[in-house]
């Protein structure tokens, strides 16, 4: 069992950090509230709507244009272009206007010059950029992050924090930050400790009475 009977709510427009050394169950709760698993126990909840009503099918159609993430490993496809990565949440949008949006979110990131390049011919640091374009790209209300900065050096991952909150902020979306990293959970409105599949109380927790996400007795 790597969770055992937590509860979180994450207000819209939080900052959430979830902290705790390899192996908590830090990705494993990530994973559980975006409805990429299913826990064997408890209730999970996304924007008002009960994830374990919904197959897998119907997650994905909850999530798709509404929630964004960014992955540790940036998870790009390796035969995609930097601006066909970034495209790919809108694939299914009835935008006409999807390559020059794109375009636009890769010069937000600095990368406007690096549009037809694959990844193997980025650095990590670019890589990440793409994915954090593309996170972002479909204006989404809740962005997942798993250790964004985990496969970066020090200098590279602080460049890639300070890009992600800057966009989180200007975009007035929900961030829930998986990271081992105290200082960069500090930067979070709020941060948790997950220590051995149980979350430690927080000194004063605020409730809204509409979470985006919302873990209630989740067992894993």
């Amino acid at each position: 069992m790597i969770l055992d009977a937590l509860s979180l709510e994450v207000e819209h427009g939080e900052s959430v950090a979830i902290v705790g050394s390899s192996g908590a169950g830090k990705s494993t709760l990530l994973g559980l509230l975006a409805g990429l698993d299913s826990p064997s126990d408890g209730e999970l909840t996304m924007f008002g709507q009960s994830l374990g009503d919904l197959d897998e099918d119907g997650r994905a159609a909850l999530r798709a244009g509404r929630v964004g993430f960014v992955f540790q490993n940036f998870q790009l496809l390796p035969t995609l272009t930097a601006i066909e990565n970034v495209m790919l949440p809108l694939e299914l949008s009835p935008r006409q206007d999807v390559t020059a949006k794109s375009r636009q979110w890769l010069e937000r990131v600095g990368l406007g010059a690096r549009l037809d390049h694959l990844p193997k011919q980025l650095s990590g640091g670019e890589q990440q950029r793409v994915a954090v374009a593309r996170a972002f790209v479909a204006e989404p209300d809740l962005v997942f992050a798993d250790e964004p900065t985990g496969n970066l050096d020090e200098a590279t991952g602080a460049r890639i924090i300070d890009l992600l909150f800057t966009l989180n902020r200007e975009s007035g979306t929900t961030l829930v930050l998986v990271t081992h990293d105290l200082g960069l959970a500090r930067r979070c409105d709020r941060a948790l400790q997950l220590d051995d599949g149980r979350l430690l109380p927080a000194a004063s927790e605020h409730r809204s009475e509409s979470p985006t996400a919302n873990a209630r007795g989740v067992t894993s």
